[in-house]
This record gives C-alpha cells, sequence and structure tokens, in this order.
C-alpha cells in the first residue's frame, strides 16, 4: 500500500491485521480490515451472492445494500465493532465481522460471516473465523455468539469444525450459538492441521504441476531460460511444456516459442522465469492473466541487489500473491521432482538426480549444484530438490508441510542460511520429526551471517537458543553439507536406532580401534566388541561374526570396519556384510576402505519386504559413528512421548492482561514494574514471590528485621554484584545485633562497587539457588532461559533454553540440559531438589511468556530450590509494546 492509500485511511486502521493466506485448494488470498472505501466493493460483492446465500446471511431477501446499509458496513472502529474481508484476485470473496455487546470492556461479541458463493468450501470461512478470534482476544473479548438458521449447514460447521466447544440452542426458528474463543489443545490442532493441508496443496503446483512454461528460452544454447528447457525435455517431464521469449521470433527445431505468457495455447500451471530482473515483473502480471499457480524466478537483482532490488520484490510478492500464485525464488537454483509420475527436472542442473527417498531443500542457489553433486556422489537418491533463493515468498516451512504427507519421502534435509519464522519451524519440524529425520545444516547462526536480500528480524538471543530450539523438534543438527549427507545416508537406508548400545566387528585392529573410540566420545555404549578378525578374514567368518553381534539383546546398532585384502575378496566381503544386515532390523554402517556411499556392492534384498537394503560405507570410522550417535539422539527423542503443552487451571490471564494492559496505557513505551505490580502479576499464574524490605540504613534493617521476624537475611538485590567475586548476602541473622552488624558489612563491602542495594528477607530453607528467566525476542518470540545461579551462570556460561509452548517432556529437558544438573539430583549425598516443585514453576512462566508477548523481560533470582519445595526469593518484570509474532494465532504467510 502506498503513503497516498495510508493518509486515505481511517485514523486508527490496524495495518498489522492485513495478512496473505493460503487457502484450502492452495491459492493465496488477502485478508484485512475493512475501510469506508470499501462501500463499491460490499455492494458488487453483495449482487453477485445468490438469493438463498443473502437470505441465510440476513435472515431477509435482501436484493441490493443501499449507500446507507454498505456505508454502515464498512464504517467500523476496530475495537467495539471490527471486520475483515479477505480478497482473492482482486475481488472481495468473503467478510466477517463482530460486534461487542455489552460496551468496550465486555467479554462478548456477535459475530456474521458471508461467503462469496464460487468461493465456499476453499476454507475462507475458517480462515476469517480463525483471524477475528485472535484479534477479539487480543482486545478481550471472550465468547462469540451467532444466530444461524437451521439450514446454514455451512455456516454451522465453520463454527463447529473449528475445534470450539459450540454451545447451541434453538428459538423462533433459529439457531443461537455461543463458544469461548481462547486457544484450546483442540483449536490449535485443528488450525494447524488446517495450514498443514493448505500450504502442502500450494506446494503440489510449484512440486507436480501438470503444465509449465519457461520465460526466457532463446536460440543461445547457454542461456539459463533455454538450460532450464533443456533439462525439463532431458528429464522426460510428463506433463506438458512450453517454450516463451518475448524478443525470440524463431523456433527452436522441434520447438514453438510464444512470444508470451498468455498466448499459450493452454494453462500453465508452473512458470520458470528465466529473464532479467527488471523484466520480472512483466512477466508476472502476464502470469497473473493466464491464471499460473506457481512461480520459480531465477534471475537475481532483487533484494540482495540494494534499496531498487528490494522494492522490486516486495512487488513481485504483493502481484503474485494478489493473483493467487507461490513464488520460489529470486536467485533460485529451481526446483525437481524425480518421481516416474513428474520427472520435473525445473532446474539448472544439467542432469536429474536419481530417484530416492530423500527430500532436499536448499535456500542458496549457488550451492545447489554443490548439494546435488554431494548427493550424487554419496549415490543417495532423491525424491525432490527445492532452492528458494531470497525465500521472498516460499520457504523451508512450506515445503516441511508438503513433505509431512508425502510418503515416498522417508527423511528430509535442509541447508538453510536464514530463518525468517523460526516458531513456525519449530511447529512444522516438530510434527514432521515424529514421522521422519529432519536433518539441518544451518550456516553461521541466528544472529550472523544473514545473506543479503533475506528478511529476518535481528535477534537478541545468543546462537545456543536456536540450537536448543532445533533439538527441542527433533531436528538433527549438522555442520556441514558433509555431515548431513553423512546422517542421510544411514536414516534413509537403515533403522532408526533403538537405543545407545554398540556392537563393532571388523578386520582391522586400528580401524576398530578409531571406531570404539569416537563412539565412547560421542556418548554411545559398547556393548559388543570390537571384535578383530583377521585380515584375510573369509566372507563365512565375516557373516558369523556379524550375526552374532545382531543376534545379542545388548545391542541397538552395529559398526563395521573392513578392508579389502583383494578386489574380489572384498566384493565378497561387502556383499556378506550387506546379506546379513538385511536380515535384521537394526542399524548397520561400515566403513569400507575403497567404498564410500550407497553402493550396489554393500546391497541386498530384504527377505521380509522384498526391498533393497543398503549398508551405509564411510570413508573413516569418525564420519560413521558421528553419524550414528546423531540418529540415535533422534531415536530416543523420538522414542519419548513429547505429550500436549503445558496449562495449568489456576491461572487468572484476565486480571493479567488488565495489569499489563493498564501499564502500557500509562506507559506506552514500557517500564520495569514495581515490586506491587511484579507480585500481582506473577500471583495471577500461581506464583509467589517473598516480599523483601529495602535498607537505607542499619537502623532501617533492624527495624524491618523485627518487622519480618527472625531468622532473616540481609543481601544485596544490585545487579553488580553477579560479575563481582564478593558475597552479597549474609544469611541465618538471628538477632538484631546480627542484623546491623550484617549490613555494615555489606554496606562497607559493596559501596566502592556502587553495589550497595540492600534488603531484608525472610531466612529460606537452605538450598541451591536457581536463576528462572523469559523474554520476547523479535526473532524467536518467547525464550525461556534456566540456570543454578552464581559460578554456574556467571562464570560457566551453563545455560538452558527453550521455545514455549512447552511440554512436561520440554520442561525436563530444560532442566537436564544445564551441566550442572547433577547437582540438583543429590550430587555428592547431598538431597535432591524437589523436581516437581520446580518443573511446576518453569511450566507456569512458560505459559505466563505464551500469553503475554508485552513481557519484555522476566526474571526470577534467586529461585531456591531444596527437598522440601522452593521459594522465589526475587523478581523483576519489565513489559513494553512487542513486535508482532512471527507465528501467532492466525494463519499468515511472511509479508513482502
Amino acid at each position: 500500500m502506498n503513503e497516498d492509500a495510508d493518509d486515505a485511511l481511517p485514523e486508527g486502521y490496524p495495518h498489522e491485521w492485513e495478512a496473505d493466506v493460503v487457502l484450502r485448494d492452495g491459492s493465496v488470498a488477502q485478508v484485512r480490515p475493512i475501510r469506508p472505501d470499501d462501500v463499491k466493493l460490499l455492494q458488487e460483492f453483495h449482487e453477485r451472492q445468490s438469493d438463498e446465500s443473502i437470505y441465510l446471511r440476513f435472515f431477509a431477501p435482501l436484493k441490493h445494500l443501499s449507500d446507507r446499509e454498505a456505508e454502515r458496513f464498512a464504517n467500523v472502529d476496530y475495537r467495539e465493532r471490527v471486520a475483515l474481508v479477505v480478497e482473492a484476485g482482486g475481488r472481495m470473496v468473503g467478510v466477517a465481522r463482530y460486534d461487542r455487546l455489552t460496551g468496550p470492556d465486555g467479554p462478548r461479541a456477535e459475530v456474521a460471516f458471508n461467503i462469496a458463493d464460487d468461493f465456499q468450501g476453499r476454507g475462507v470461512g475458517s480462515v476469517l473465523l480463525e483471524h477475528l478470534a485472535a484479534i477479539g482476544a487480543e482486545a478481550g473479548v471472550r465468547e462469540f455468539v451467532a444466530d444461524v438458521l437451521p439450514q446454514n449447514r455451512k455456516m454451522l460447521s465453520v463454527f463447529t469444525d473449528a475445534g470450539y466447544a459450540v454451545h447451541r440452542s434453538f428459538d423462533d426458528g433459529v439457531i443461537a450459538l455461543s463458544f469461548r474463543i481462547e486457544p484450546t489443545e483442540q483449536s490449535e490442532a485443528v488450525r494447524a492441521a488446517r495450514e498443514q493441508r493448505a500450504e502442502a496443496r500450494s506446494m503440489r503446483s510449484l512440486l507436480a504441476p501438470a503444465s509449465i512454461a519457461v520465460v526466457g528460452v532463446g536460440a543461445d544454447p547457454n542461456g539459463v531460460g533455454r538450460g532450464v528447457f533443456e533439462h525439463l525435455r532431458a528429464g522426460a517431464f510428463t506433463g506438458q511444456l512450453y517454450a516463451v521469449n518475448r524478443h525470440q521470433h524463431d523456433e527452436l527445431p522441434g520447438v514453438t516459442i510464444h512470444p508470451s505468457v498468455t498466448q499459450l495455447p493452454g494453462p500453465a500451471e508452473l512458470v520458470v522465469i528465466a529473464v532479467p530482473a527488471a523484466e520480472v515483473l512483466n512477466v508476472v502480471e502476464d502470469c497473473a492473466a493466464h491464471q499460473v499457480k506457481a512461480l520459480v524466478v531465477m534471475a537475481s537483482g532483487f533484494a540482495e541487489a540494494g534499496p531498487e532490488g528490494e522494492q522490486r520484490q516486495a512487488e513481485l510478492v504483493r502481484t503474485a500473491r494478489r493473483h493467487g500464485m507461490r513464488v520460489a525464488g529470486p536467485s533460485s537454483f529451481g526446483v525437481i521432482n524425480t518421481s516416474d509420475e513428474v520427472r520435473m527436472n525445473a532446474s539448472l542442473a544439467p542432469e536429474m538426480p536419481r530417484r530416492g527417498r530423500f527430500g532436499l531443500f536448499a535456500q542458496s542457489g549457488a550451492l545447489g549444484i554443490a548439494v546435488l553433486d554431494f548427493a550424487d556422489r554419496r549415490g543417495l537418491g532423491l525424491t525432490e530438490f527445492v532452492s528458494t533463493g531470497n525465500r521472498a515468498d516460499v520457504s523451508g516451512n512450506d515445503v516441511l508441510q508438503s513433505w509431512i504427507d508425502d510418503e515416498s519421502t522417508d527423511a528430509v534435509g535442509l541447508y538453510l542460511e536464514s530463518m525468517g519464522n523460526p516458531r513456525k519451524f519449530s511447529r512444522i519440524a516438530r510434527h514432521l520429526s515424529t514421522q521422519k529425520p529432519v536433518i539441518v545444516v544451518k550456516s553461521g547462526n541466528s544472529s550472523y551471517g544473514v545473506p543479503p536480500g533475506h528478511r529476518v528480524r535481528q535477534t537478541n538471543t545468543p546462537p545456543e537458543a536456536f540450537k536448543s530450539m532445533l533439538r527441542q523438534a527433533g531436528v538433527i543438527r549438522v555442520h556441514n553439507l558433509h555431515q548431513l549427507f553423512d546422517v542421510a545416508q544411514l536414516v534413509v537406508n537403515q533403522p532408526i536406532p533403538r537405543g545407545p548400545r554398540v556392537a563393532i566387528v571388523g578386520n582391522s585392529h586400528a580401524l576398530g580401534a578409531l571406531a570404539a573410540d569416537n563412539a565412547v566420545s560421542s556418548g554411545l555404549q559398547i556393548t559388543h566388541g570390537p571384535i578383530n578378525l583377521a585380515a584375510e578374514c573369509t566372507p563365512e567368518q565375516l557373516e558369523e561374526a556379524v550375526e552374532a553381534a545382531f543376534a545379542d539383546p545388548e545391542v541397538d546398532s552395529v559398526v563395521t570396519a573392513f578392508m579389502q585384502p583383494a578386489i574380489m575378496q572384498g566384493f565378497w566381503l561387502a556383499k556378506s556384510l550387506a546379506t546379513v544386515a538385511a536380515r535384521h532390523d537394526k542399524p548397520c554402517l561400515t566403513t569400507f576402505l575403497g567404498i564410500t556411499g550407497i553402493t550396489e556392492v554393500l546391497s541386498a534384498t530384504d527377505p521380509d519386504t522384498g526391498d533393497e537394503r543398503f549398508v551405509p560405507s564411510y570413508a573413516v570410522p569418525e564420519d560413521s559413528v558421528r553419524a550414528l550417535a546423531a540418529a540415535t539422539r533422534y531415536g530416543e527423542w523420538r522414542a519419548t512421548e513429547r505429550g500436549a503443552p503445558v496449562l495449568r487451571d489456576d491461572i487468572d490471564r484476565d486480571a493479567a492482561e488488565s495489569l499489563v494492559d493498564g501499564v502500557l496505557a500509562a506507559s506506552p513505551d514500557g517500564r520495569p514494574l514495581t515490586a506491587t505490580e511484579v507480585g500481582d502479576l506473577l500471583a495471577a499464574y500461581g506464583i509467589e514471590v517473598w516480599p523483601s524490605t529495602p535498607a537505607h540504613s542499619a537502623d532501617d534493617a533492624v527495624e524491618a528485621a523485627d518487622r519480618i521476624g527472625y531468622p532473616v537475611v540481609v543481601k544485596s538485590v544490585s545487579p553488580l554484584v553477579r560479575t563481582q567475586p564478593v558475597t552479597a548476602v549474609r544469611a541465618d541473622l538471628t538477632n538484631a545485633a546480627a542484623v546491623r552488624d550484617a549490613f555494615t558489612a555489606l554496606d562497607e563491602r559493596l559501596a566502592p562497587l556502587h553495589a550497595n542495594r540492600l534488603v531484608v528477607q525472610r531466612m529460606a530453607t537452605p538450598g541451591i539457588p536457581c536463576i528462572l528467566a523469559t523474554g520476547e525476542d523479535p526473532l524467536f518470540g518467547p525464550v525461556v532461559r534456566f540456570s543454578l545461579a552464581g559460578a554456574p551462570t556467571e562464570v560457566m556460561g551453563d545455560l538452558a533454553y527453550r521455545i514455549p509452548p512447552l511440554t512436561e517432556t520440554d520442561v525436563r529437558d530444560l532442566i537436564n540440559s544445564v551441566r550442572a544438573a547433577p547437582l540438583l539430583h543429590g550430587h555428592g549425598g547431598a538431597p535432591a531438589i524437589d523436581r516437581a516443585a520446580l518443573e511446576d514453576l518453569i511450566a507456569r512462566v512458560s505459559v505466563l511468556a505464551e500469553d503475554l508477548p508485552d513481557i519484555a523481560s522476566l526474571e526470577l533470582n534467586p529461585v531456591n530450590t531444596h527437598a522440601g519445595g522452593l521459594e522465589v526469593l526475587g523478581a523483576s518484570i519489565t513489559v513494553a509494546p512487542p513486535p508482532v509474532r512471527t507465528d501467532s494465532g492466525r494463519r499468515s504467510l511472511p509479508t513482502a
């Protein structure tokens, strides 16, 4: 929207409600707040509706909307009266609104929907309900009500199928509905499932189109467009293929070159645009006119090229989405689908990769050849390959959604240069990881090294938070492409390990020792061997030794390492190894000197399924064991019941939101909360903070101690004391003299550091102090942090991170992730702390962080943990207007 259009908008127009969304059929539409200038669009929308649709919406045969009626609908205040419209292809296809029933602070609102006849069944109503509910919840609405005619089954299903608990009553021929709109486990599951189906459907036009046009096919055999066209022909693309070039009037041998997409004799579901950046937008307009569904833009010169390119890229995405198209690129290397039903090599790769069961995604166009070459040299076949370049529209999240339901893809790998929506990635990857391995290479980290042209919000979290997010989602994180394919060739071709117990068998003591040393250092357990056969061992001897390793019930995986004494003897050894491995459901991998990757030499037929099984071979034992360790950790994650996000029933969200709203109303830029406000906010989430009394003199300290009751502690609450090697607390003070002496000593010691902010507090049970914190990050959203107070945090940097929402398993993993965790479990004979109490506190903080994005920072320090429970002895909270979360409670594509 341009500046002139912005000037014409009403005051308070909520730009943040604008969103591009994917509908059920995979097309793209736009959701936005209604505007006063929508009067004509509303009237045109009404005129297109059938008599039945009009009657079902208005309970009367309202043939026309008068100017007065349309103006009343189009003018809202965006709080008591809210209305959204959906546009597709430049026309209005849906309208939804709510009107508060009990004033500005009322918890209920009446909702109504009207969906274009030709867009019913495409998920427009579901999208509008999601967005209205999220907007209403943010504004304090708690319940939606609606009157629906009994014959309006489609609208009834919009409410009931959304996962809400809908209450019905029938009166005077109308069904009265009511339902609470706060997210529930069921409604969130429904939203995620709908999003996944829609986004996966939108990828089918990109990955399995029935027809393709390549724009930019010229006479020059070295041209990009000509190359892609020839690659599609050489790969035997099964659909209709067209060549387009507005500057080319001569035909290629056997090929008709069309001057424009609009002049194609048939539909083009996917268009590959291989023209200079300056010409791309014109081609996109032609594609819109021809009702193309997906684009691959190979040209560079967009956001990576500076402000002019950024503007060009934004216009590209806006135009494509306005007309329902998805875009891979710019700077895309292309897309590949090796299935026999498609056989699409719409890429710069000269040869179609071999067919396999591994899906591969890479942002970098420049690395496209390298990624495919790695797969080829390993003998690893692919199902699909997608390169998104600048990922202006299609991202790794979209492709992951597609792979969730793809039965031909057994594992997926992603080479990521940046991540625009890590919250959504975490949610999708966790879902996919429960079914198949997800392997990720992330160049740089979440804070640095973002390529030019990639839209990424700045993050305040350290790289460890990104690593924790991947572990939490079950993602296998590797450091380079070499390791990505090391892991891939194992998880694609062998069962996932059930545990860490390993057998080692080989005919080289040196190779076996290397494998054993690396296994131990990688956290694996050697429970069988190493078994060292003679260098000149026979296939029968090898088979007997490996069979014994598989048969051992204390073995989860078999690692082998062999030298080839002679070419033919090595061949028979390899075949024997593969034959034994194919008979068992435990993973087997090898270092077979002279053989690397996936090869027929190390293959055999599974006697149960009849499928061909491969034993992956690695250049050195270190590579094989590292891959096995990664797969083992993934197997352990997958075997652990993750559960649903934690919830607590005794939470007063309304009180917490009211407190935060009140603070921000008076301080729009935000501020730290007072001690009373901190206590009230945490109390709303069932968290009690022990009070403390500031003391500015020894007399103040004694007076406070007398009032609190002995024993007490005197301590500094200055943040500076964390970084200083001084004792800032005096505990177990049982009388006034002890309090006076403690205050005087601390005041004198800390005064030179300007750290003498002293308080008096009731003496707690001696325990282990911990720190629990959270904050709203512009990129990640809420991030929960846990550590043990003192040296583990300040000196060792021993902190653990998790991204809400957390499950009970995530909470336990968060505690166990810190290296100092043994101190909590009774290390050295000390009593173990009350884990249940600590887990409950972390769960409550995680729910608070998820509920309240206005919490810029929250720190509970110290949390005194011990065998009898815990006490929160200190707390600080700062609130501030948050950035819009990248993965909010309503479906939305990234902004262009």
